[in-house]
């Protein structure tokens, strides 16, 4: 790869995480910018056909990760989970990790955790199961099954007319 077109893959990667980091909407801080900085420059390379992306996967991808709390301590409290990315406190996970760029499933095979380890804190599970049933979600289909005369119900498409 010419020095051109490493210059180049750098001034990107720098222009695209002062980008990312310039949106409001965005919280990082200010120890993820190297490392989301070093995922942004392998990517530019990789999609610039370089070969150097490829070798730090290979090493990020034997990296051990070290949980910042352990999984019983995560999991102690009803109303939030503490995240083992940071053991901050988070309501669901989704979205905080979303921002790491993972998936609930590479967040639980990094940490070695079993595929029923929950996303969502309890009580805020069970607040929106609450407010789900109050507006009458899914009722329809409650309803549609206490009906069990399917014999006696009309044959499905148009009725012809005389």
């Amino acid at each position: 790869m010419s020095e051109e077109n490493t210059l180049n893959a750098v001034e990107l990667a720098t222009e695209l995480t002062i980008a990312w980091l310039g949106n409001q909407n965005n919280r990082v801080s200010g120890e993820d910018v190297p490392t989301f900085l070093r995922a942004m420059h392998a990517t530019v390379t990789e999609l610039a056909g370089g070969a150097a992306a490829s070798e730090t996967e290979d090493a990020s991808a034997g990296q051990e990760f070290s949980p910042a709390v352990s999984v019983r301590k995560s999991l102690a409290s009803k109303d939030h989970i503490l995240s083992m990315i940071d053991g901050k406190p988070y309501r669901t996970l989704r979205r905080h990790l979303s921002t790491h760029g993972m998936t609930p499933e590479d967040y639980r095979r990094r940490y070695n955790l079993k595929p029923d380890y929950p996303m969502v804190a309890e009580s805020y599970s069970e607040q929106r199961r609450a407010m789900a049933k109050k507006i009458g979600l899914g009722a329809k289909g409650r309803a549609a099954r206490s009906q069990t005369a399917p014999a006696t119900a009309a044959p499905r498409g148009r009725a012809k007319t005389a």
